[in-house]
């Protein structure tokens, strides 16, 4: 898988995450199962809608909703990494997804996600960092 799918998939579940508990929940639930849809069995699919009604109860029910969203963007970046593995013609319809919940999420329920290549050749060394402070 490229490194741009990984990323997708990664940006995808932070929205699918980020949306849980919120007003933008069904919408976002229904686009989801939409991509699922494509290529899964009715089994996978009910599956698939049982474990995003599932998440999202347990973000709706916890005392610290952002830790539950943190240990289930794991999960989700994985469910989303197989789909793009197993249908690359998802890729456009989960970025719109992405976009248009990041969009519609109050400034500070936003994520943000970076990614950083370095790549050292012919005996190179790399020095890097992406946030903070680099000392040497």
């Amino acid at each position: 898988m490229t490194q741009e799918l990984v990323a997708l998939a990664e940006t995808g579940a932070a929205a699918v995450v980020a949306a849980m508990a919120t007003d933008l929940w069904q919408n976002t639930r229904g686009a989801v199962l939409r991509l699922f849809h494509r290529d899964e069995t009715p089994d996978r699919r009910a599956a698939i809608a049982a474990q995003l009604d599932h998440n999202a109860a347990l973000v709706d029910e916890a005392t610290a909703p952002d830790d539950v969203r943190r240990t289930l963007l794991g999960l989700w970046t994985l469910e989303l990494t197989a789909l793009l593995e197993r249908s690359p013609s998802c890729r456009r319809d989960l970025a719109r997804l992405a976009a248009e919940v990041g969009a519609a999420l109050p400034q500070e329920r936003r994520t943000v996600l970076f990614a950083q290549t370095n790549d050292a050749r012919d005996s190179g060394t790399i020095i890097a960092v992406q946030h903070g402070d680099l000392h040497t």
